[in-house]
C-alpha cells in the first residue's frame, strides 16, 4: 500500500506548491514586472522580473520545493541587490501558475523562460542560478545552453538519488516518475558552475551533492562547502556570501 501510494501520490509527495489568487498583489523592496508567459495552450506561467539600472546582467533563478513567488521572490530579490536583473518563475501549480505538472513541462517552462530573455539580453549576459529542487532544472537548462555561469545551492546527484537515502527500503527507482538525472545533464555544461552545500543539510545530503561534484567537468566545477550549514540558512554563513561576491 506504500508503494502504491508512493506511485500515485508522488507530486503531492515530492512538491508543496501554495497557490494564489490572479488578483494577488505582490510587494517587494526593489522595482518588478509580472509576467505571464504562455509556453503552451493551456498553460500560463506566473514571472517576476526585477529590474535595476545599469544592470551588471540577469540571472534566470529556480527555485526551491515549497511555496510560491510572495516568498521565493523577496528571497531573490538579494541579487538585484549585487547589481543583477533578476527573472524568476514560478513552477506549473505554483502560485498563480497553471498547467499539467511533468518532469517534462519543468524542463520546457525553463527554455521559454531563457529564450523570453534572450530578447532582452544577449547569451554572455545570462547567469542561471537554481535552489534545491531547482538545481535539477538549472542544470539541464544550462547543459542545452550557453549561459555566462550555473550557480547551484544545495544541488543533488538526482532526485532519485536523493528517493533511495529517504526511502531506502522501498523500489525507488521503479515507483518514481521524476527522476531530476542532474548527474547526465552536467556532464554536457559547458559553462562555469559553482555548486554550495552545507554539512547538515538534512534534505539534500551532502554526500549526493558531492557525488555530483565529481562527475562535473572537473576545470570549469568550483564545490564550495558550507561547515555547519543546513539547507535553508546557507546566506548566513560567511563562505557563501564570500562566494557569491566573488563569482557576481
Amino acid at each position: 500500500m506504500i508503494s502504491a501510494s508512493l506511485y500515485f501520490l508522488q507530486e503531492k509527495l515530492l512538491f508543496f506548491p501554495t497557490v494564489l489568487s490572479l488578483d494577488y498583489q505582490y510587494e517587494f523592496v526593489t522595482p518588478f514586472e509580472e509576467l505571464f508567459l504562455k509556453p503552451a495552450e493551456d498553460v500560463s506561467i506566473n514571472a517576476i522580473h526585477f529590474k535595476t539600472e545599469n544592470p551588471k546582467g540577469v540571472i534566470l533563478y529556480f527555485h526551491g520545493n515549497a511555496g510560491d513567488l510572495s516568498r521565493w521572490g523577496k528571497i531573490a530579490e538579494y541579487f538585484v541587490t549585487k547589481g543583477y536583473d533578476v527573472l524568476i518563475m514560478d513552477y506549473r501549480t505554483y502560485g498563480k501558475s497553471k498547467g499539467k505538472l511533468s518532469e517534462k513541462a519543468f524542463y520546457d517552462d525553463a527554455q521559454y523562460c531563457y529564450d523570453y530573455l534572450l530578447k532582452q539580453y544577449s547569451e554572455n549576459e545570462i547567469t542561471i542560478y537554481g535552489r534545491s529542487l531547482g538545481t535539477g532544472i538549472s542544470t539541464c537548462l544550462a547543459s542545452k545552453n550557453n549561459p555566462k555561469q550555473l550557480i547551484l545551492e544545495t544541488p543533488y546527484f538526482s532526485i532519485l538519488d536523493v528517493a533511495k537515502h529517504r526511502f531506502p527500503f522501498f523500489p525507488v527507482s521503479t515507483l518514481l516518475k521524476y527522476k531530476f538525472p542532474s548527474n547526465e545533464f552536467v556532464v554536457n555544461v559547458k559553462c562555469p558552475i559553482t555548486m554550495f552545500h552545507g554539512t547538515d543539510d538534512g534534505i539534500v545530503p551532502y554526500s549526493s551533492a558531492e557525488k555530483l561534484k565529481v562527475i562535473a567537468p572537473n576545470d570549469t566545477t568550483t564545490f564550495i562547502t558550507i561547515e555547519g550549514g543546513n539547507h535553508n540558512d546557507l546566506i548566513d554563513f560567511e563562505d557563501y556570501v564570500n562566494g557569491i561576491n566573488k563569482i557576481l
